[in-house]
């Protein structure tokens, strides 16, 4: 299967695009975001990596110039490691990402980016005898590492780092401040947060709420382009973070330190027998 069959994309105006992994039938599919800069265009995430991205940009159509000159250069960034974010980062020679989460990335961890693929998810193999458990996020070794307050420059646009743990260590939301826009990763989704796989931490995502809330009550976010779903406005972005707040107690805490301990088990055996 080509890389211009696996995936497709949708146009959102204002040099963004929306791609997703159409063989990929799964909750865990993640929103691909391709954002076209004066000077540079940037990638947010980069799927699973079952066929390569930058193939299909060219492919498409989406990285040449408005005057047929040479593309832009291109910079993958990982708003965090997890396998459906991060597996495609091995097709891209700039790679940007937490330095929270850049030796993980660079050894290959597939504990820490949470490999978990079933051959169900996959419902057209990418080719002939591929199978789920053979998938691993290979090492990569970013070219950038992102810190708080980092600013990525595309020319006309730049877009400003905010580290957002607790769904992962390192978790960032990408913030475009001029057109209020916020690239959001995992850190918030219009779905149920998850606080319990390795290296989740409740107490800082509930200071990451605690921020998202304070852009909403500045003015500095009207929409929201996340890691998975739909995409959402302010105030359904207040809520789902005001929501988990409430909702981050005592009961709350006990039920996910169990949940991470079964999720941490499972990952530690399934990526054993991957690797033996």
């Amino acid at each position: 299967m080509s890389a211009l069959e696996w995936f497709a994309h949708k146009p959102l105006g204002d040099g963004i695009f929306w791609i997703q992994e159409r063989f990929y039938e799964s909750g865990n599919r993640a929103n691909i975001w391709l954002v076209r800069g004066s000077q540079r265009d940037v990638v947010i995430d980069a799927g699973l990596g079952l066929r390569s991205l930058p193939d299909y940009l060219r492919a498409a159509g989406l990285l040449a110039p408005a005057d047929g000159s040479e593309p832009r250069p291109l910079l993958a960034v990982a708003t965090h490691v997890h396998f459906d974010h991060s597996g495609g980062l091995q097709h891209f020679d700039e790679v940007a990402v937490h330095s929270a989460e850049a030796a993980a990335l660079q050894r290959g961890d597939n504990y820490e980016t949470v490999t978990w693929l079933s051959d169900r998810e996959v419902v057209r193999p990418p080719r002939p005898g591929w199978q789920a458990r053979q998938f691993r996020v290979p090492p990569v070794r970013p070219s950038r590492l992102l810190q708080e307050g980092d600013v990525i420059s595309l020319g006309d646009r730049q877009l400003t780092v905010m580290h957002m743990p607790g769904h992962s260590r390192g978790s960032i939301c990408l913030h475009d401040k001029d057109r209020k826009i916020l690239f959001s990763g995992d850190v918030v989704y219009d779905g149920s947060m998850i606080d319990w796989l390795p290296y989740s931490r409740i107490s800082d995502y509930v200071a990451s709420c605690q921020r998202l809330m304070e852009l909403v009550d500045r003015g500095l976010v009207e929409k929201v382009l996340p890691g998975h779903f739909n995409m959402f406005g302010a105030e359904r972005l207040y809520w789902l973070a005001s929501n988990y707040i409430s909702q981050a107690g005592i009961c709350h805490k006990v039920s996910t330190c169990a949940m991470r301990s079964i999720a941490s088990m499972v990952l530690r055996v399934t990526n054993s027998r991957v690797s033996s």
